[in-house]
């Protein structure tokens, strides 16, 4: 926790953390303006960023506003600025940032920005469509002229090759042989040479090639012939431009009635006919190939003359579209903004709205500066408004390092004017419960160098997509995850699984120098230094040697649960402690008295007492408690054992044989522990044994006044004080403030007083509730009030239990990783390099993708959860609203962020 907090303030040097708990204090202002400076001054207050202009024609539609004609000018402005994007898109261009905002802010010229633009704009925009038009009208001639140079290649190649062959092949074929072969003597001179056959040409889709054929031949009931050539490479097609793949078909018929057939099949199928010369012409055929040819050069010469000029001019437009962009959206939230003022007086405008209080001379600066370099007669006015106000909006002053934090919490509400924000406590709690999930050294490391590299290599001026730019915001946060990973690894002694030797383990094994296979199964570990001593501690974290005992997952559990439950219990009490705070900081007395004050008498009397219980159950030497009522032989081997510590460890000889160390006389198997104790605590062992804490804990409501196992003296008559505070507690919270609020309710309606009844109580009646009865108030706030009782009695109990998850995410993490290593590494190692190798690659890839990705999103979420829903729930509102200042710089990055 500590680590932390002090990692928050190496990187808030000017931040302090009093002003992070509770949000900047507000002022709401009326500002008057002569017109003819309005915009000038609006264009200081927005380079500023303090002021959240409020509307004050909110009954007026978006085209009945003063300055929707400058509007609109913008918006005209925009689309031809969205078709220079589209157009440098095509090519490939990026839209390239010349300057950051706070340089563009920096800059003056705001004067007639718009008209300029416009006159530039219009100008660029006409050059670019005409060219535009010109390069598809030359595209689609071009392409054109592609596929006519294909279709008499085609045409000519069917004449010289496939002619000739169909008109001396076999009349013994098929039927249709025969046909296409009389078709062909005809065209040829053959039989009836005095009727010649007509031909259409053209270019079809590929796609389309069986359909085209199938509609041909159904049309004409085969009255036709059809011949296909495939063009080998893809050509752009005449209309759509789009790169695709034809065939070049030739039809032959006789009926102009199959004429117009064909021709409306091939409208319908998008195939481009075209009109060739006979082929028995060469001359013609060659000739037209030669000027189709030759216009297809200076087609293609006088198109990537377009191409070029529209390229470089698009170059020219990609260096000036995002400081053009700027400028629009500059001047249209300046004519949005003045749209919210009122113009009460002619020639003057009134505009209101919420400023940070502290910043109310800067902006009364701005607008003396603004009027004074104007001609305007009337003066400009920025004033404090009298009270009442309207709610005043929410706003932080944050960092790089605390605007995760604070996005953290406003993800689940926005914090109420002034009410003690989580994101301070988030930024300490939050990293250290994922630790506590998550800790291990190996993984933990990993995790760190990850926010580590984000933090080294974040640039300020660079875009990011909102994932990337997500995970850049939150390097910090991410850092510190990782880091508390490593602290709680080192407390828990996890490397990837393995326990560490550093500090030398306090345990040693019979003959453990000899390797593990000398240790026999179910050995007991001696400590190498007495038990209690300093000698016998770990200095840091678990010892080692719990990592190999048998009774490993035993320990661990027992420590992570306890652990889980104190930190648990801690975080929702200093949740309970800041709702007490809420309440004096807004002078909330009923708050305070009658919710504050019975929820920490019943959560301190029932679960601060369990978390006492815990930590005086760590710190008893229990060796020594169970020792001093044990029945020992005098000058036997066990009497002066320095592991007796009570009583300044004097052993007392009471002249028998067989004593207790505290001087008892007792006999084997006679004597009772509670008969040996010194201390007559009561109960079964008088306070010389360890109790079973949940047993304890579960009688103090089921059994009151009956400690089976006590660990301190008077702890019976303890126990059932403070459960009388715990039942005491829920009445009053449940019927004391709604009582007394109905009692003002009562006086106040005696009197005649039409005033709220606690208008520093959000559950007090409203004044539009006076005139509806005592009875109604006083049911309809003892519901809320029994709501808000239930919820924190049982929600104590509940969000205790869902602490337990710290335990639970820590102990799968713990042996995710043992399983990982134990298949992959224990069962490779030992055989051969090869298979070592691919052992060790399966280790880092289900490490990688389990542990260092999913589990850490797992625990994320789940401490996520732990506060929003167990901390936050104490005391925070989440109701109130962001404070959002007509700022440039945050209008232009988001802007810019859009693209």
């Amino acid at each position: 926790l500590h680590f932390s907090l002090h990692f928050s303030l190496h990187f808030s040097l000017h931040f302090t953390m009093t002003a992070w708990f509770r949000s900047a204090p507000m002022s709401y202002v009326s500002l008057i303006l002569h017109e003819s400076c309005s915009h000038d001054t609006l264009t200081e207050l927005g380079k500023l960023g303090i002021v959240s202009f409020t509307d004050l024609n909110p009954d007026l539609t978006p085209f009945q506003r003063r300055y929707v004609t400058s509007v609109k000018r913008c918006d005209e402005l925009e689309r031809k600025l969205r078709f220079f994007t589209s157009e440098c898109d095509k090519f490939s261009l990026p839209i390239s940032q010349t300057q950051t905002v706070p340089t563009f802010l920096a800059r003056g010229g705001d004067k007639g920005v718009l008209a300029s633009l416009e006159g530039e704009l219009e100008g660029y925009e006409m050059q670019l469509r005409e060219l535009n038009t010109f390069n598809e009208k030359l595209t689609r001639e071009y392409n054109e002229k592609v596929e006519l140079q294909e279709v008499l290649l085609k045409s000519q190649l069917f004449y010289d090759t496939d002619a000739p062959r169909l008109m001396t092949s076999s009349i013994g074929g098929g039927s249709e042989d025969r046909g296409r072969e009389s078709l062909l003597k005809m065209e040829h001179g053959g039989e009836q040479n005095d009727m010649r056959f007509s031909s259409i040409t053209g270019c079809v889709l590929s796609d389309e090639k069986l359909r085209f054929e199938r509609m041909i031949f159904r049309s004409t009931r085969g009255n036709c012939y059809l011949r296909f050539a495939e063009i080998e490479q893809d050509i752009s097609d005449p209309e759509s431009g789009s790169p695709c793949h034809k065939h070049v078909f030739i039809i032959f018929y006789k009926s102009r009635s199959i004429e117009g057939k064909i021709k409306k099949i091939c409208d319908a199928f998008s195939a481009h006919r075209y009109s060739i010369p006979s082929m028995d012409d060469v001359k013609s055929v060659t000739d037209m190939m030669e000027r189709n040819r030759v216009e297809l050069e200076d087609s293609h010469r006088v198109l990537m003359k377009n191409q070029d000029t529209r390229f470089r001019m698009c170059q020219m437009l990609a260096g000036s579209v995002e400081e053009w962009k700027w400028k629009v959206v500059k001047e249209k939230s300046v004519y949005h903004s003045l749209n919210m003022f009122k113009s009460d007086v002619s020639g003057m405008l009134r505009g209101e709205g919420w400023i940070i209080a502290s910043q109310l001379d800067s902006a009364r600066e701005a607008v003396s500066q603004t009027h004074a370099s104007s001609d305007a007669s009337m003066p400009s006015l920025l004033q404090v408004m009298p009270q009442p106000w309207p709610q005043p909006p929410t706003h932080f002053d944050t960092n790089e390092f605390t605007y995760a934090y604070q996005e953290f919490v406003n993800t689940y509400g926005i914090p109420r004017y002034r009410e003690a924000n989580p994101a301070l406590f988030t930024a300490a709690t939050f990293p250290f419960l994922f630790g506590v999930m998550y800790g291990d050294i190996g993984h933990g490391s990993c995790l760190a160098a990850g926010g580590l590299y984000l933090m080294f290599t974040y640039d300020r001026d660079k875009r990011y997509d909102e994932m990337i730019g997500g995970m850049f915001q939150a390097r910090y946060m991410i850092t510190a995850m990782g880091f508390m990973g490593v602290y709680a690894g080192i407390i828990y002694n996890d490397f990837f699984s393995l326990g560490l030797n550093l500090f030398t383990s306090r345990y040693y094994y019979e003959n453990e120098e000899m390797g593990a296979e000398a240790i026999e199964n179910g050995q007991n570990a001696t400590l190498t230094a007495d038990y209690g001593t300093s000698d016998a501690i770990y200095p840091m974290g678990m010892d080692p040697a719990w990592h190999v005992s048998s009774n490993e997952l035993l320990f661990f559990n027992s420590f992570k649960m306890k652990l889980s439950v104190i930190l648990g219990i801690a975080q929702m009490f200093m949740g309970t402690c800041l709702k007490g705070a809420n309440a004096l900081y807004f002078n909330e007395k009923l708050d305070f008295f009658f919710e504050f004050l019975p929820m920490v008498a019943f959560s301190a009397s029932l679960f601060i007492y369990m978390v006492v219980l815990i930590i005086m159950k760590w710190s008893i030497n229990w060796q020594s408690r169970m020792l001093s009522a044990t029945c020992v032989e005098v000058d036997g081997p066990t009497w002066g054992s320095p592991a007796y510590q009570e009583y300044d460890g004097v052993w007392n000889d009471c002249g028998a044989e067989y004593c207790s160390p505290g001087g008892i006389e007792c006999e084997v198997g006679v004597s009772t522990t509670a008969d040996l104790c010194p201390l007559n605590y009561g109960g079964s062992g008088d306070g010389c044994q360890p109790p079973n804490l949940i047993t304890l804990l579960i009688n103090i409501a089921l059994q009151p006044g009956t400690v089976d196992e006590p660990l301190y003296a008077n702890q019976p008559a303890i126990q059932n004080f403070l459960l009388l505070v715990a039942f005491v507690s829920v009445p009053i919270l449940l019927l004391a403030k709604p009582y007394l609020l109905s009692k003002q309710h009562s006086d106040h309606t005696s009197h005649g007083d039409s005033s709220s009844t606690n208008s520093d109580t959000p559950l007090g009646p409203s004044s539009d509730a006076h005139d509806e009865g005592e009875e109604h108030g006083f049911g309809e706030i003892l519901i809320h009030q029994a709501i808000e009782t239930i919820e924190f009695v049982l929600g104590m109990v509940s969000n205790t239990a869902s602490y337990l998850r710290l335990w639970a995410l820590s102990l799968a993490h713990s042996k995710l990783a043992g399983v990982f290593w134990e298949k992959a590494m224990l069962s490779t190692i030992n055989m051969n390099f090869f298979a070592a190798f691919i052992g060790f690659g399966i280790f880092a890839a289900v490490t990688t993708g389990v542990l260092l990705m999913m589990d850490v999103l797992e625990c994320f979420l789940h401490a996520l959860r732990l506060h929003w829903v167990e901390f936050q729930n104490k005391f925070f509102k989440a109701d109130g609203v962001r404070f959002v200042p007509f700022c440039f710089k945050q209008i232009l990055n988001d802007a810019s962020a859009a693209v």
